[in-house]
């Protein structure tokens, strides 16, 4: 067999090789492309997690969720941006489980306070975003003294008071974390003032607030004056932990 014989059989049979080897991987992929499609990888279920404001079937409806649908076919991408239109979802992040589980984890923004606009009641969060309205009192914190410029849902409360906003959100975050609650918290003079009761009030600069919040400095007061059955009365906040109280209301 001459040298061009052997060259042309070696190159017949490559061509051979490289057809099978075509064939097989076209089968390969013909194979997983029938087995992602078939009902084994249907959603059978979808698990939300770490919802607080939001049932679970609340969440579903608005990521228009769907059980039955392939999980390779869902775009969670979609289901993202349908859930992150609402104001309460501040993070969302979607799994796939296989091999047919779907889980939308939810980080939901949290009510801390009602802003008083006519007869209707703006619900903020801890960044002063507004989250929604309602005509029924909300039972949080209630911000006084604010001249509101812009309220909509989903965009950052506008007054024109914005440094104090931001004093405020402070406060209220403050207070969080000292265990403390105030029922309306006035901010239409320099002097906020901060309702314990209807009847009790503390009174001073922000800046003394936050100071006697964070050194326990007005728990210790309060606490006192709960011991002897204050209820009532003015309890004027000074720098570095002053205090002094005053029984009348005018």
């Amino acid at each position: 067999m001459t040298m061009v014989n052997r060259a042309k059989k070696k190159k017949k049979r490559r061509k051979k090789n490289y057809l099978l080897r075509l064939i097989v991987l076209i089968a390969a992929v013909a194979g997983l492309y029938f087995l992602l499609s078939s009902s084994l990888f249907d959603v059978q279920k979808i698990k939300v997690e770490s919802n607080h404001y939001y049932t679970k079937e609340q969440i579903i409806s608005k990521a228009e969720a769907k059980t039955g649908q392939n999980i390779f076919a869902i775009k969670t991408e979609k289901m993202k941006t349908l859930l992150l239109e609402d104001p309460y979802m501040k993070n969302v992040r979607i799994k796939r489980s296989l091999p047919g589980t779907i889980i939308i984890y939810i980080e939901e923004r949290k009510e801390v306070a009602a802003v008083l606009y006519a007869s209707t009641f703006i619900i903020i969060d801890g960044d002063g975003l507004v989250l929604r309205k309602s005509d029924t009192d909300p039972k949080l914190t209630l911000l006084a003294g604010m001249t509101i410029k812009s309220m909509e849902a989903g965009k950052l409360l506008e007054i024109e008071e914005t440094s104090a906003l931001a004093e405020t959100l402070k406060i209220l975050e403050t207070m969080e974390k000292a265990e403390l609650y105030f029922k309306k918290i006035d901010i239409s003079n320099p002097v906020i003032k901060a309702y314990i009761y209807d009847q009790l009030i503390c009174q001073g600069t922000s800046e003394n607030i936050l100071e006697s919040m964070a050194s326990e400095g007005l728990k210790r007061v309060l606490i006192g004056l709960y011991t002897n059955g204050i209820e009532r009365g003015i309890i004027n906040i000074g720098s570095d932990n002053y205090f002094s109280f005053n029984p009348k209301v005018e």
